[in-house]
């Protein structure tokens, strides 16, 4: 069979054995941070060698072979993924893809006052910001070597730059910022923004960190909001697992990611690619292809890397299994995974 006939059996959509749609894919530029969280990874961490590290290059041939067969948002994740060198390639890149709707960023915000309108000009279209406390202090705690004003700065820079959307990211714990949550949502309501709260994910060793001692669900937060404001759920959607709900009177959106309370597995439509190049087909499962041997294996046909991508949708599972009482947690780390 000669190479054009086989390109033409390419699909233009992934659908995995449950009859779910995969069209969002999560990519990792990179394990390393310069906030070292509480939840995401242990106080002293032993990162990836860079030589394994799929390059931007490689990065940007797997995202182009995933939109080619319909995936139509791509977030760039880490680590903190604007301390990879160079990353603004990748970014300009993927933003010239035809058929990408959605091109977004998570990220802690520390490196935004030098990289919002670069990537705004890019084709980056909405912003995740992760802000687990409005306190000088607790953030220093939280992110154990954070300095509160970066990330704040960051968001003013995301905030001048027009994207799309920008939203916040917060991990509620119990008794270390579950006070926080009506200033959370007061800041981001004050400007316009979003904010998602997100129960903790079980993964990776962190130390002295309980998971299940700090465990505060979407519910309690949800209840704890309901006391000051008029919640109005919604069926919009950023892709995402997201549920939310808007503040009536108010254009901010509350949303809540629920991997232990509310699973979302079963409308599953995402993807995680490791920065070392290890495709993910579930955050809670260790299921995965590694894309970076075929990738490397075939440096000028992308054929060999869309058919294992194909192929991978057969071993994507139904859905994981989080359990904040389990030993041991899966070792891989949030930073590993892709936040």
């Amino acid at each position: 069979m000669n190479r054009e006939s086989t390109e033409q059996q390419i699909p233009s959509s992934l659908i995995d054995r449950f009859n779910r749609r995969i069209n969002y894919l999560r990519i990792s530029v990179t394990d390393r941070c310069d906030l070292r969280c509480v939840y995401c990874m242990a106080e002293d961490m032993q990162f990836v060698p860079r030589s394994q590290l799929l390059t931007l290059e490689e990065l940007f041939r797997v995202g182009k072979s995933f939109v080619d067969m319909g995936v139509r948002k791509i977030r760039i994740t880490g680590g903190e993924p604007l301390t990879r060198r160079g990353v603004m390639q990748l970014f300009e890149a993927l933003g010239e893809l035809q058929g990408l709707d959605d091109l977004t960023l998570t990220t802690n915000g520390t490196l935004l006052g030098r990289y919002a309108q670069a990537l705004k000009d890019a084709g980056v279209t909405r912003v995740n910001i992760s802000l687990d406390s409005l306190r000088e202090d607790r953030f220093r705690r939280i992110t154990r070597i954070g300095d509160i004003h970066r990330t704040l700065a960051g968001i003013d820079a995301a905030l001048k730059a027009g994207f799309k959307r920008v939203k916040l990211n917060s991990v509620i714990m119990k008794n270390r910022n579950d006070d926080e949550i009506h200033d959370l949502v007061a800041f981001a309501e004050a400007r316009g923004m979003d904010i998602s709260f997100i129960e903790e994910m079980p993964l990776g060793d962190t130390g002295d960190h309980d998971r299940g001692e700090l465990y505060y669900s979407s519910q309690q937060v949800l209840g704890d909001l309901q006391r000051r404001y008029e919640l109005l759920p919604t069926t919009e959607t950023t892709g995402g697992p997201a549920r939310y709900y808007r503040i009536d009177g108010s254009d901010t959106r509350v949303g809540f990611i629920s991997p232990h309370s509310h699973n979302f597995c079963e409308h599953c439509n995402r993807v995680r690619l490791t920065a070392e190049g290890r495709l993910l087909l579930c955050l809670g499962q260790e299921h995965s292809v590694d894309l970076r041997r075929v990738v490397r294996a075939n440096p000028l046909d992308d054929e060999p890397l869309r058919r294992a991508i194909i192929d991978a949708m057969e071993i994507k599972p139904k859905g994981h299994e989080f359990d904040l009482t389990a030993k041991p947690v899966l070792f891989r780390h949030m930073n590993v995974t892709g936040g």
